[in-house]
């Protein structure tokens, strides 16, 4: 894939979108391709993420243990991010990620993506602002859950 490509792949994705052209070229020029034959693990849930994984196209299942084995949570498809937060702290995968078809994904490392974030100090406000809003709308969606778990 061109490196122009991958720039418009990763401007289509929420946490990116404020980020400007020269930005978004350093990420892609950092990015790794990753192609996935359907069925193969991208990660295990409890992993070490030391990444995050943008898909660019393709359809990525996301599962969680139970018990002896396991439950689909989701699925995401192009445009999606996988373990954002693995871009700016240590953690552990919180699920396992199983390519459903054929996928294409770009691997971003926190290496690179600090890397960014050193060299453009502004942009880390930008996004600190952007990861807190969906930090806020995950716990607006809990609360809402909230009762439907109360004994």
């Amino acid at each position: 894939m061109a490196l122009d490509d991958d720039i418009r792949t990763l401007s289509r994705v929420a946490l990116f979108e404020s980020l400007g052209e020269e930005h978004l070229r350093l990420l892609a020029f950092g990015a790794e391709p990753v192609r996935l034959p359907a069925g193969q693990r991208l990660f295990r849930e409890g992993d070490i993420a030391d990444s995050a994984f943008v898909v660019v196209s393709g359809r990525i299942g996301l599962y969680r243990s139970r018990g002896s084995g396991r439950e689909p949570v989701a699925s995401v498809e192009n445009g999606a991010i996988l373990s954002e937060l693995a871009l700016i702290a240590e953690s552990q995968r919180l699920m396992e990620a199983v390519a459903l078809v054929d996928s294409q994904l770009l691997r971003i490392d926190r290496k690179t993506f600090i890397r960014v974030l050193q060299e453009y100090p502004s942009l880390a406000s930008t996004l600190y602002d952007r990861i807190a809003d969906d930090l806020q709308a995950l716990v607006n969606r809990l609360d809402r859950l909230s009762p439907h778990f109360e004994s």
